[in-house]
């Protein structure tokens, strides 16, 4: 308990705590639609598309979050263009322009300014990038997918299991799809801060993945993969703080560890019930 008082007594780690959690919170909620669709991979795109363009505002001296808010919300629009029109398969999408927002970030960085700490720190994540402005962005981000959730939560249910009836019904597809992917695209590139373009994925996969293990309602899932992410978030932080170390990855070991006690349970219950 000391320890924990004792991490809230530092100001960054704070912000890290407010920030990551809200950030984590809507990552989960968006992560089931995604999951669902089949697009779970698109925060991995996205927030590479973010590297390449953090790499380009810090090497010209430009505000990252000006940069790269418009950059990956228009490479979201251009994800669901192409896929939606069948041109090109959603995953091989999203692999070609991760792999080329990578590279070109990466080629930017070596020419400029070379691999410095602020340009790493958005690769692998920081505890101390989080700064106030990030935490506002979070909490306005956060307070509008839970409306999104509470106010327009049968119509998210249509489109993500079936489109065709969700147009059938009245229901805008095409408003709700590129809703979810903006705000999709502005949670990966706050989350990116704290857990690095490599890891922000797993903020999307795993509370969703995790939370089927044993709900098989949508609203079971939503519910469980808001607290999830919630409650990873705060043990992977202690255990970064308590062992030292990187904040990113001592959540992603949280998460994977939830998986597979969700895994374990899921296990038992369907050998107790066919006895």
């Amino acid at each position: 308990m000391s320890m924990i008082f004792e991490m809230l007594s530092y100001p960054f780690v704070v912000r890290a705590l407010v920030g990551g959690i809200l950030v984590s919170l809507c990552c989960a909620l968006l992560g089931v639609s995604l999951v669902l669709k089949r697009y779970s991979m698109i925060g991995d795109g996205l927030s590479h598309v973010s590297f390449g363009a953090l790499s380009i505002a810090v090497a010209a001296g430009w505000s990252p979050l000006k940069v790269s808010i418009p950059l990956v919300v228009l490479a979201a629009f251009f994800l669901l263009r192409i896929t939606e029109h069948g041109k090109v398969k959603s995953d091989a999408a999203i692999a070609m322009i991760s792999a080329s927002s990578l590279a070109i970030g990466i080629i930017v960085t070596s020419l400029t300014t070379g691999m410095t700490t602020d340009v790493s720190s958005y690769m692998f994540g920081s505890i101390l990038a989080m700064s106030r402005e990030d935490v506002i962005l979070s909490a306005v981000l956060s307070i509008i997918v839970l409306c999104l959730f509470v106010f327009c939560y049968n119509k998210l249910f249509a489109v993500t299991f079936d489109e065709n009836f969700a147009k059938a019904t009245g229901v805008n597809v095409e408003l709700y799809n590129v809703l979810i992917a903006v705000l999709t695209a502005v949670t990966i590139v706050l989350g990116m801060r704290m857990m690095g373009a490599m890891l922000i994925s797993s903020l999307i996969i795993f509370p969703a993945l995790t939370s089927m293990r044993i709900f098989k309602s949508f609203r079971g899932v939503v519910i469980c993969s808001g607290v999830l992410a919630v409650v990873c978030f705060l043990m992977g932080i202690i255990f970064s703080y308590g062992f030292s170390t990187p904040a990113g990855a001592s959540v992603v070991m949280v998460n994977l560890a939830a998986f597979i006690v969700f895994s374990v349970v899921q296990s038992v219950m369907m050998r107790v019930t066919k006895k």
